[in-house]
């Protein structure tokens, strides 16, 4: 948790795509982990321009981080994706001004899962796990994305941004088609995603959304365990048919209405092929105010969900 809140504290300036690639860097020399980091190019060769379409505004290049901690033989791992948008300014989308600071918590998913990674390889548990980070900075600039832009994933579906400020979403689908090669047991991906789960639940709950009911449960379990919970929202047919769009298979939006259920929709479609669930942080990661800073959650219940899979 320190980790976790250590690098969602960190100024923007510092704790940028760069520093959270040598970060992990650092944890896999210490933990004797396997790191790989894709660079802009990497990506561009495998067809990521959803992820490439947030980062191209911001002179930060964007990466992809995986650390895999392999201690079960030959057992699938359980994959862990963090939203790792080291500054959210909304690109183009611009947000207002009032409490922007705050976007430098943005990355707090990404922070949470090296923290839990950390907390894994500490304990020398008898798993396997990998974390996977998609890292980039959203900025305006001439040749940030606009609203109305189409853009191909790297599963060949087709979205039409028409917010950049549902950036998180464009970042986050590339890395879970991504996790189709670990083979996953099951993939978690934890997110600052919407505004949406904030009123929705406050301060106390994590968001979780799943395709998986046994996934769903085990995660409200392990969350009541380490007193660091979720309260489950839905994930019907009924909410994804808000992503229609005209000129694309799908809007990085669907409206006003239930933003923290259509977000997760929208990732459904990229998480078919296997057991999976999303955690939207949004509310739980920091607090504002007097009380300012990153809390470490769901660090926790991100342990203890793994330490229950042993």
């Amino acid at each position: 948790m320190a980790l976790t809140r250590e690098l969602g504290d960190l100024p923007p300036n510092i704790c940028t795509p760069t520093y959270i690639a040598e970060t992990a860097k650092s944890l896999a020399e210490t933990y004797n982990l396997e790191c790989e980091i894709l660079e802009e190019s990497d990506m561009e060769s495998l067809g990521m321009n959803s992820l490439l379409s947030v980062s191209k505004g911001s002179i930060e290049p964007g990466k992809l981080i995986s650390l895999s901690y392999s201690n079960a033989g030959n057992e699938a791992p359980i994959v862990l994706v963090g939203k790792g948008v080291t500054f959210d300014s909304g690109g183009i989308s611009l947000k207002p001004g009032q409490g922007m600071d705050e976007m430098k918590y943005d990355m707090c998913g990404a922070a949470s899962v090296l923290g839990a990674m950390s907390a894994i390889a500490e304990m020398n548990l008898k798993v396997n796990l990998t974390v996977v980070v998609p890292t980039v900075e959203n900025m305006p600039a001439h040749n940030a994305s606009k609203p109305g832009d189409v853009v191909k994933s790297m599963s060949g579906q087709t979205i039409e941004i028409l917010n950049t400020d549902a950036e998180g979403r464009l970042i986050l689908c590339d890395a879970l088609t991504y996790c189709e090669k670990f083979k996953p047991k099951a993939v978690i991906d934890i997110a600052t995603l919407t505004g949406a789960v904030i009123i929705a639940l406050g301060k106390h709950h994590s968001g979780v959304m799943s395709n998986d009911q046994k996934l769903a449960d085990a995660l409200k379990s392990s969350g009541l365990s380490s007193l660091d919970t979720v309260w489950q929202l839905p994930l019907d047919e009924e909410y994804d048919d808000l992503l229609k769009s005209n000129f694309a298979d799908m809007a990085n939006i669907g409206g006003r209405e239930a933003g923290t259920v259509t977000a997760a929709c929208f990732l459904a479609r990229y998480a078919k092929n296997y057991s999976w669930a999303h955690i939207d942080i949004a509310g739980t990661a920091w607090l504002g105010g007097s009380k300012k800073g990153a809390t470490g959650r769901p660090v926790p219940l991100l342990t203890q969900y793994i330490m229950d899979q042993v």
